[in-house]
């Protein structure tokens, strides 16, 4: 859970104002009406023709912060996967990857590369700097389907089709988990400005449950130790003596960092219970912490999807098999390469609705905002884009899958603590 650092104020692409955004969106909404004309749309033509069906992956690889590898690994070994077996609608699947170093002028470049390309639409991707990349893909009308959620805007931009619901849906459905099984609860996010909204999310699941809202502790994003922020949260969430005090780390890949700490700082109080989100926390890092000598054991977990050893996984991980044996950039427990997983279901599921027709980012778009279904086999609820699919939640007008899991780490693996999903909808309208 990162986000753009506090000395990083400005970005290649300024905000635009809510007015032309709306404006921007009903002319969009009408051009993907007709699904015909707006030739002047970049990109328009992309995919056209019995030619292949280009499209773009991207993550940031190598850097010092969140790393995503799995991301476009999966993008590639799923169009050698499609292509195997006949293509879609006979026609190849093409994938561009691109790395955007966690850096906005980077991301940017990412889209606007995208565009030049004349990709159909961009797919299964991670990025922090949604401002520096979301423009560019307006710009073109390139549809952004199922990003990794970790900024507002993919709730809010006109072209983007997020599958699952983001952070903010993670932290609210934490709030509600802990609220069941804890006394006092410290946050400690990092000191950015997708960590301001962090607190805000998990106090409304929090306050769902009557519970008191979460002592936040700053933390620096690229932080190599974590001493003082471990010892303020384990000094809050131990001092209701008799009741089970709770710290939730949400620092992205920063979070193994921070336990490194709370193993050794948490000796010298009474026993205190973690609890974080997928996307902080896979089972990978679980293995690499000791299982469950670890100090993850008995933490509780939200996240968006089933957990990785259930059998609704298993199509993924014989695309998997097939096509990427021995990548180790590819783990079936990520929650990034779920998530380009499921993204890919989507782009698949649109493709063959068009049939022989045209294959461009504006028939994509109409098809998505036409209502489409898209089943993924159990793994989030069936997806559709229809402005009446859409959440209550004012502040994330494009969420349609609000649904989490509650799990819980027990003998070294992330397990189910409650059968089936927990819809957040309400709790995150009542953060608005």
């Amino acid at each position: 859970m990162t986000g753009r650092r506090r000395t990083r104020t400005t970005s290649p692409t300024p905000p635009r104002p809510r007015k032309a955004k709306l404006l921007y969106a009903s002319a969009l909404i009408a051009c993907a009406s007709v699904a015909v004309g707006c030739g002047a749309i970049p990109g328009a033509t992309g995919g056209s023709g019995d030619g292949p069906v280009k499209v773009m992956t991207w993550a940031p690889e190598k850097t010092d912060a969140t790393n995503k590898p799995g991301m476009p690994a999966l993008a590639k070994a799923y169009a050698r996967w499609v292509n195997s077996h006949g293509g879609i609608n006979g026609r190849q699947l093409e994938v561009l990857t691109c790395n955007d170093h966690n850096d906005s002028v980077d991301a940017a470049h990412c889209a606007e590369r995208a565009a030049e390309e004349k990709v159909v639409a961009v797919v299964g991707s991670y990025s922090q700097h949604s401002r520096a990349f979301l423009s560019p893909l307006e710009s073109a009308g390139i549809p952004y389907i199922g990003g990794f959620g970790v900024t507002d805007d993919e709730f809010t931009s006109p072209v983007s089709y997020p599958v699952n619901g983001g952070q903010g849906v993670l932290l609210a459905g934490l709030g509600e988990q802990l609220g069941k099984n804890c006394g006092p609860v410290s946050l400690i996010r990092p000191d950015t400005i997708a960590g301001d909204e962090l607190p805000v999310l998990l106090d409304a699941g929090l306050k769902a449950l009557g519970h008191p809202r979460a002592a936040d502790q700053r933390a620096a994003e690229d932080a190599t130790e974590y001493s003082r922020p471990t010892q303020l949260a384990l000094d809050h969430a131990t001092s209701e003596p008799g009741r089970q005090g709770c710290v939730v780390p949400s620092l992205g890949d920063r979070t193994n960092t921070f336990m490194d700490s709370f193993r050794r700082d948490s000796a010298n109080y009474r026993k205190v219970v973690t609890g974080t989100v997928i996307g902080s926390i896979d089972q990978s890092q679980i293995d690499a912490t000791g299982g469950k000598a670890g100090p993850y054991e008995g933490s509780y977990v939200t996240g968006w999807y089933p957990t990785a050893d259930d059998k609704r996984w298993y199509p993924m991980r014989a695309v998997i098999k097939e096509q990427a044996f021995g990548d180790n950039r590819i783990d079936p427990a990520d929650s990034g390469v779920q998530t380009t997983w499921i993204a890919y279901t989507v782009l698949k599921k649109v493709i063959e609705s068009l049939g022989a027709g045209e294959v461009s980012p504006l028939t994509v778009r109409h098809q998505l905002d036409s209502g489409i279904k898209v089943g993924t086999g159990g793994l989030t609820p069936t997806l559709s884009w229809r402005f009446d699919a859409q959440t209550p939640a004012a502040s994330f007008p494009r969420l349609v899958n609000a649904d989490v899991t509650f799990q819980v780490i027990r003998d070294g693996r992330l397990t189910s603590q409650r059968s089936g999903f927990v819809n957040m909808a309400k709790t995150l309208a009542a953060a608005d």
